[in-house]
């Protein structure tokens, strides 16, 4: 009992694969991804403070590095899925919340039970690095959609998940940040030779494109 179980939980999140149940040439887990949005995250504040922007850093990376803890209790829910309905996001966060408060309440010692309830809490806010976690985490997203679709993976649901990712990407384009991505790291991306170029590329120009 008690926070060794919290250490314990750690190894858990390389066991949760990202999206199950469907046919991937490279299986992600959310432990990794939990550091690869943490990496996005660290450029993409980068960028803001570059231009002027105030970055608080310790917000952003207790943010970009807890902000899928709590799917220890719940696993991984495909985006397609998770997003179809608002009632059905919301469900799925209270869920998360109200077992993630329930661990902290049984393992955490008592003085620092608030910390961890707020550092576990839902991060995607709309403070400048809750809007940074955002985006963080649909560019990962979005590289691991792209990464099947370069290897020629023929399930729909990756272009799906590219779409969807790209487009609440989009939604953030009054940060220089996610401007910079759009019109440098995207750019770069979908003229690699090694993707089906006009398929991902005419999806990519219609959200760009699209208001």
């Amino acid at each position: 009992m008690g926070v060794h179980q919290y250490f314990k939980s750690l190894n858990d999140l390389e066991m949760l694969t990202r999206l199950p149940g469907k046919f991937k040439f490279q299986q992600h887990n959310v432990a990794a991804h939990s550091f690869k949005v943490t990496k996005i995250a660290q450029y993409l504040g980068t960028v803001e403070e570059h231009h002027g922007q105030h970055v608080d850093w310790k917000t952003l990376y207790e943010k970009a590095l807890n902000h899928d803890y709590p799917e220890i209790f719940t696993g991984d829910i495909k985006t397609p899925v998770k997003y179809s309905s608002i009632e059905l996001n919301n469900l799925f966060s209270k869920v998360e919340e109200t077992m993630t408060v329930s661990f902290i309440e049984k393992e955490f010692p008592e003085e620092y039970k608030e910390i961890y309830r707020n550092r576990f809490k839902e991060g995607k806010d709309s403070s400048l690095e809750g809007q940074i976690l955002s985006v963080a985490d649909k560019i990962d997203l979005l590289y691991e959609s792209y990464g099947e679709i370069q290897k020629g993976n023929p399930e729909p649901l990756f272009f799906e998940i590219y779409e969807e990712a790209l487009g609440t990407i989009k939604r953030f384009d009054h940060l220089v940040s996610v401007q910079d991505f759009l019109d440098n790291i995207l750019v770069e991306m979908t003229e690699e030779h090694t993707i089906p170029e006009s398929e991902l590329k005419n999806i990519t120009k219609e959200i760009l494109d699209s208001e």
